[in-house]
This record gives structure tokens, sequence and C-alpha cells, in this order.
């Protein structure tokens, strides 16, 4: 098996036995087959009878299959919902929408995973300080955008500001009504 797909598939299993709503809810599809598709990695899985994963065979025709983005990497790391919505989902309704609503509501509980190694107290801590990053990152990345966007717009001219769109769009339309009197008055005549 390929050291990816045994990642994912360790990686998805550990979150899912964290919650026994996922596993109880993937159990419904025991036999299941999904097929996603990142790029260029393919990973298959199957819904085993305890609500968890394994490999699938290749054999086998997949009952759901999930196209993941390219650039899904970005959206999880800074717009799950975002992620979510592009994401397009094949086969099956049933266990499409299941396995949509499981990783959808699926969370990774870091802090009781470090707890096991470092005890409460630092896992708590560093579980805080992993936050407080993540957000100092995500607000770093959406002010450097906006300055690039402030950029572009005020000082370069590489685009025209949405007030001098607007601006444009009235004189033409001032415009267009002053020949359409123009030619009626001309009619007249």
């Amino acid at each position: 098996m390929n050291p990816v797909n045994q990642l994912v598939l360790h990686s998805l299993n550990h979150v899912i036995q964290g919650e026994s709503w996922a596993q109880e809810r993937l159990r419904q599809h025991a036999g299941a087959t999904v097929l996603i598709e990142a790029g260029a990695i393919t990973i298959r899985l199957s819904i085993d009878d305890r609500g968890l994963l394994t490999n699938s065979d290749t054999s086998i025709p997949p009952d759901v299959t999930v196209s993941v983005p390219a650039d899904a990497l970005s959206h999880a790391m800074f717009d799950r919902e975002k992620l979510f919505s592009s994401v397009k989902l094949a086969g099956s309704a049933d266990v499409a929408e299941t396995f949509a609503f499981v990783f959808r509501n699926l969370r990774w509980n870091a802090e009781a995973d470090l707890a096991q190694f470092l005890g409460d107290i630092p896992a708590r801590r560093l579980n805080l300080l992993g936050h407080s990053l993540l957000n100092g990152f995500q607000d770093s990345i959406q002010k450097f955008a906006e300055n690039l966007k402030e950029y572009a717009v005020e000082d370069s001219s590489l685009l025209v500001p949405p007030r001098d769109i607007t601006s444009f769009g009235s004189e033409v339309n001032r415009i267009r009504d002053d020949i359409a009197r123009l030619e009626k008055r001309i009619s007249k005549l």
C-alpha cells in the first residue's frame, strides 16, 4: 500500500474512533466503497462493519467518488466551508450524504492526543498556542491579501477602483439618456 494512502487511512480512522456517532453513521453503510481523487492522489476505501475505513480492492467499482480540487489544502487550512462546497460527490446518494455529513462534522481532538504523551496541562497550553499561531497566520494572510488588493487598486493602477467603475457607468447612462432625449427632439422636427 502507498505510504500516503496508509497515512490518510490511519489518520481518518484515528479521528473516527474518537467520535462514536461517526462510527455509527458509517457502520450503517458497511461494505460500501469510496474513491477519493485529489489531483494525482487516488485513495480507495471501504467501510467495515465497525464503522472504520479499510483499503478497498481496486477491482470493485466505488459506490461514491469524491473529487477534491487541487487547492483543497489551502481551503482546509483557511476555510473549511469553502473546501466542502468545492468537493464533488458522485454515486450512491445515501452513502455520499453520510460520508459528507461525517467529514463535515468530524473534528480532531489534538489536545486529547497530546495529553496522552505530555499530560493535561502541557497539552492544553500547546493546543492554545497552536490555535493562537494558526489564527495569527490566518490573520496575516488575510491582511496581506487586503494590502495586495489595495496596492493593485489604489497605488499601482493595475486595477480600476470600484468607485471609478460606478462613476463611469453613471456617466454612460447619463449620456445614453441625453442622446435618447435629443433623438426624440430631432424626430419631432
